[in-house]
């Protein structure tokens, strides 16, 4: 992909989701300060996965972020709260708002790792962990790139 591809894309107003070559898409995961606050922790989950209000309660609480104080400084707060809320995903699978805001309890999250899809046992393989790794299985998910081609499920 060239750097101009997603200028493109976002003059033609698709936001956060980028439509690759190949089909696949790419949720941005490109802030600085979210790279080194957020990810640091975690998987850098790309803003694109979750609806803005969801990210706007995340930010609000995060004293008390899944059992965890995150708190940072307010300009920090309101930088990365700022770039989720203009890059939170608006398209139809992401317009619900999630059971307790996690990417992992929503609806078309479930219904991409349905069993079948995966199998149950794969989330208590230590690789893994839980649904929350991403990067476990998809080995770009740290990119926003989510390319079921692209899936290495660890043994």
């Amino acid at each position: 992909m060239t750097y101009r591809t997603p200028l493109l894309y976002l003059a033609l107003g698709l936001g956060s989701t980028l439509a690759l070559a190949d089909g696949s898409t790419r949720l941005t995961t490109d802030n600085a300060k979210f790279q080194q606050e957020c990810a640091s922790c975690h998987t850098p989950y790309a803003p694109g996965l979750l609806p803005a209000a969801s990210w706007q309660r995340l930010m609000g609480k995060l004293d008390k972020h899944y059992g965890t104080d995150a708190s940072l400084d307010a300009a920090s707060t309101r930088e990365i709260g700022q770039w989720l809320q203009a890059n939170a995903g608006t398209y139809r699978r992401v317009s619900e708002e999630p059971p307790q805001d996690r990417i992992t309890k929503s609806a078309w999250f479930l219904r991409k790792h349905r069993e079948g899809e995966v199998p149950g046992d794969v989330w208590k393989r230590p690789a893994v962990g839980s649904p929350a790794n991403c990067g476990a299985c998809h080995t770009n998910a740290a990119q926003g790139n989510f390319n079921e081609r692209e899936v290495r499920i660890p043994r």
